[in-house]
């Protein structure tokens, strides 16, 4: 049995009937290419591998290599950081990404899957508090930064719990599915994601304060104008950052950005 090694944030999911769920969540269609990021063991590979579509699995810890191509020879078994290898060039065409991602790179592992082209779905096994974060309404204390930018670009289901007990070895915290489905039109253009999230993030630095105070801090405006701009695109200056969906951020950041 392969030892979990904590300097990569390993804790491997055995459970075969959570495993299948996880696969049956990604819905993969014969023909397409599934990405399967951190396979560890082979727990939710072995669900994945044999239905018909071409499955890479990227694994960084050598050790797990081996035995991950021996037992499954008609998948491709890339060693390597996730985080350093070309999704795009791995796939060559649409794809579908999933896994049981560690704790500690979850956010840039969601940045580079949600990368354009953004692939078809994709559906990680995260901290349970990330996925609150993740799919939260506006209103709720979880809403933030990370709502907004991912759902400008991607719907977000919350699709059901894992508890911290059905890993090797347990974490501290439970887990939860998410599955995310990239928007056919996002709110937000490719070229606008970065400045975007950095907008949203610089106004959630605020996040105590109003939208209007928020503005004035961020831009160094006085408060008439950051007012007016405010009210051009139909935001109440008075309101909570966490109550502006994320549609309200995206005309915000562009009304903004067309008078700086």
């Amino acid at each position: 049995m392969s030892r979990p090694r904590k300097a990569l944030g390993q804790h491997f999911l055995r459970d075969p009937g959570i495993l299948r769920r996880i696969a049956e969540a990604l819905d993969p269609q014969p023909g397409e290419t599934i990405l399967e990021i951190g396979p560890g063991p082979g727990g939710l590979t072995s669900q994945l591998a044999g239905r018909g579509f071409h499955l890479i699995a990227i694994e960084r810890d050598h050790d797990l290599v081996p035995g991950l191509r021996d037992r499954f020879p008609g998948v491709t078994i890339v060693e390597g950081d996730a985080l350093e290898e070309d999704w795009h060039r791995l796939a060559a065409g649409p794809f579908a990404i999933i896994g049981n991602i560690p704790y500690n790179i979850t956010s840039p592992l969601i940045d580079q899957a949600l990368r354009p082209p953004r692939p078809r779905r994709i559906v990680y096994l995260v901290q349970k508090e990330v996925a609150q974060r993740l799919a939260a309404v506006p209103g709720g204390k979880e809403y933030g930064a990370l709502t907004v930018g991912v759902q400008s670009v991607a719907t977000v289901e919350r699709l059901f719990r894992v508890p911290a007990g059905a890993f090797h070895p347990p974490p501290k915290v439970d887990s939860a599915l998410i599955r995310l489905t990239p928007r056919e039109v996002p709110l937000i253009s490719d070229e606008e994601v970065a400045p975007f999230r950095r907008f949203v993030v610089g106004l959630f630095g605020f996040r105590r304060k109003q939208v209007g105070r928020a503005l004035r801090e961020l831009t160094g405006w006085e408060a008439e104008r950051a007012v007016q701009v405010i009210r051009r695109v139909g935001l109440i200056e008075t309101s909570r950052m966490e109550t502006v969906a994320p549609g309200g951020f995206v005309a915000l950041f562009r009304e903004v950005a067309s008078v700086l």
